[in-house]
């Protein structure tokens, strides 16, 4: 344990070093400092208004691009390492291969989640010093989409670290998983559905493989329990889960897909070509 922490905590003083980090938490810290000065807290949109309008908005938002800048910061922790001959230094002192890779995915997501998770504090904070009511509920659970959105990204991060044999192709095939992903919302399961007749039941549940789209919809549930943006598929995912069971979906399934891969990436680290 004192070796993983070890390890953790020296992953997050490199983070604090890199231009990365600085850049991630700019981009968050600057799309909160837009919304308050574009006004979001004011507007109204479906009944919703101060503080919960934010939320909304910000979620969506991180939906879109914290997928991409989890991937893009995460491929490079282990292959990144191998390049540089880490390594070779890091296998002469007493520390584990387990409490290293643990270690920094303990680390990277400390330092990956911090971010989104202050600059939605900030919002909230400032909304309250304005005298607007503070939901708590939808801080809570959007808090907790957040914190597994990212932990199942950083997993696929990891996998992907580990089973490449250099930054740039892994960067590449981070940026390919996300594009896919972000296609696979809609885009390609229509054209599933038209070219091979798939019923609209088979392809809705298919697409609740996909953690963008899992996260888009818990999202959306929270200001619009019927999901009437949805249109018809949002009768298969009621009928199927119903809310609570959706919602318990929408935090398990993420947590279950960030720690298998982490899981597999581990076992490729492990086995992999080691100076």
């Amino acid at each position: 344990m004192e070796q993983l922490m070890l390890t953790a905590r020296a992953d997050m003083a490199e983070s604090m070093r890199a231009r990365w980090f600085y850049v991630y938490s700019l981009v968050f810290g600057g799309l909160v400092l837009l919304l308050l000065l574009f006004g979001v807290t004011d507007s109204r949109v479906m009944g919703f208004t101060g503080l919960s309008r934010f939320l909304v908005t910000y979620i969506q938002i991180s939906m879109a691009i914290l997928p991409v800048l989890v991937l893009v910061t995460t491929v490079r922790s282990v292959v990144g390492d191998r390049e540089a001959g880490v390594f070779e230094y890091l296998l002469s002192l007493p520390v584990g291969l387990g409490a290293w890779y643990w270690g920094k995915v303990i680390g990277r997501f400390a330092m990956i989640f911090s971010p989104a998770l202050i600059a939605m504090v900030i919002g909230m904070g400032w909304g309250a010093i304005r005298g607007a009511p503070v939901p708590w509920g939808l801080f809570g659970f959007y808090g907790l989409l957040l914190f597994c959105l990212t932990f199942c990204f950083l997993g696929l991060g990891m996998l992907i670290s580990s089973m490449t044999s250099s930054s740039d192709l892994a960067q590449g095939i981070s940026f390919a998983v996300w594009l896919v992903l972000l296609l696979f919302i809609d885009l390609i399961l229509i054209g599933v559905m038209i070219q091979d007749g798939f019923s609209p039941e088979s392809v809705v549940m298919i697409s609740l493989v996909n953690p963008l789209q899992v996260f888009r919809v818990a999202a959306m549930m929270l200001f619009d329990p019927e999901l009437v943006m949805l249109g018809p598929s949002a009768y298969v995912i009621i009928d199927s889960f119903g809310r609570g069971g959706y919602m318990a979906w929408a935090l398990g399934y993420p947590l279950l897909l960030g720690g298998s891969t982490a899981v597999l990436g581990y076992r490729a680290f492990c086995r992999g070509d080691l100076p």
